[in-house]
């Protein structure tokens, strides 16, 4: 039997299985008093592999980007550099260019044999809101780690877009790890000869599989992808497909001679040449940033569900979406090029309900995608 501290009159847990924890388990954690919240799960909110989480009622306007560190707890942090409480009951408006924290429904007990992993929600990565996940102590950002038993919070700094979020918005989503997860590159490799991960003709099996860029082009169209168009208006995180694309968005054709020069800044959405797919027994991560690819974050939400551009889920020829933000000089990208890595784990067992099969999704057998908001 594994246990925990009991501060949230937690029982004698049974012993997980090695590998990331599929929604059963989830929800055996919940049960058992692992994850806590005065409110009760909504539909939804488990998914395959990963739990997502709710804001609470409060949130502060804050100085700076922080990280406690080994001798404070989040609110202590709030305490010298938050500047002003805001009520997010009935909602309230972020906007962009100041950085926010605002209290987690969910909290967290974990066993010393389990450690938590914290992304953006698709969702909130392809809006540009930059959000990682704060736990009391922490000394990195979005990781919950062994043995910890406390609340969490969620920074969040919009980029192009302000966004209005209110208690219950889920922003982030939380992956459990028991023990060793991640595939080595022979392990990938072998995977993909049996189940293919990638329909690259030579893939690329090195710290995780290579993506590219596609540039050119989706639809009669040949739109390549999308540039953000800077104080377009709010975006209402709850309100889905009510915002309409050509306000928010300009499209990028495909260029001609298969080049393109990023605006340093500027926020793109962009897919994947290949079309990629999740086992059901695994989930993956795509790497946010590789300055040994250039100098850009490739991803801002980076987990991928078991089920994800798999046949047996209904997702064959899903592409990978990359959201672009270039950094201080203007970045040139071609065809074909790589721009990152989806790196594979092991699910400790089969989730009970795949991605876009048995969960209803917005991204399964997505090309060029924008984010569900958009109509």
């Amino acid at each position: 039997m594994t246990h925990v501290p009991n501060q949230f009159g937690l029982r004698a847990l049974p012993a997980f299985a090695s590998g990331t924890q599929p929604d059963g388990a989830i929800r055996l954690m919940a049960d058992a008093g692992m994850i806590a919240s005065d409110i009760p799960f909504v539909d939804g909110q488990i998914q395959p592999a990963s739990l997502d989480l709710r804001l609470g009622a409060k949130a502060w306007r804050v100085r700076a980007s922080f990280l406690p560190g080994n001798e404070a707890t989040v609110r202590q942090r709030i305490d010298r550099l938050g500047l002003f409480e805001i009520d997010l009951t009935d909602g309230a408006v972020l906007e962009t260019g100041c950085v926010y924290v605002a209290e987690i429904q969910e909290r967290i007990a974990l066993p010393s044999s389990m450690h938590g992993a914290v992304n953006p929600k698709s969702s909130t990565g392809r809006l540009d809101v930059f959000t990682r996940v704060l736990a009391d102590h922490a000394a990195a950002f979005d990781t919950v780690a062994p043995g910890y038993v406390g609340p969490l919070y969620a920074e969040i700094a919009p980029g192009v877009f302000p966004v209005v979020v209110r208690k219950g918005s889920r922003l982030s989503q939380i992956r459990f790890r028991h023990g060793r997860s991640r595939l080595s590159d022979e392990e990938t490799a072998t995977l993909h000869a049996s189940d293919p991960l990638t329909d690259a003709p030579a893939p690329c099996f090195h710290n995780g599989v290579a993506f590219s860029m596609d540039l050119q082009g989706f639809g009669p169209e040949r739109i390549a992808g999308y540039k953000a168009r800077p104080y377009a208006g709010i975006v209402d995180f709850d309100k889905v497909r009510s915002h309409p694309r050509e306000v928010f968005w300009e499209p990028i054709p495909a260029p001609e001679d298969g080049l393109l020069v990023l605006d340093p800044g500027a926020f793109y959405i962009f897919a994947s040449k290949e079309a990629l797919s999740v086992p059901p027994d695994y989930s993956a991560e795509m790497i946010p940033f590789d300055p040994l690819l250039g100098e850009a974050r490739w991803h801002l939400a980076g987990f991928f569900d078991a089920g994800f551009g798999h046949a047996r889920a209904g997702g064959a020829g899903s592409r990978g979406v990359l959201e672009i933000r270039c950094r201080d000089v203007p970045f040139a990208v071609t065809h074909g090029q790589v721009v990152g890595r989806l790196v594979y784990e092991r699910m400790a067992t089969r989730p009970e309900r795949l991605y876009g099969a048995q969960v209803a999704s917005n991204y399964q057998r997505q090309g060029l995608a924008l984010g569900k908001h958009f109509t």
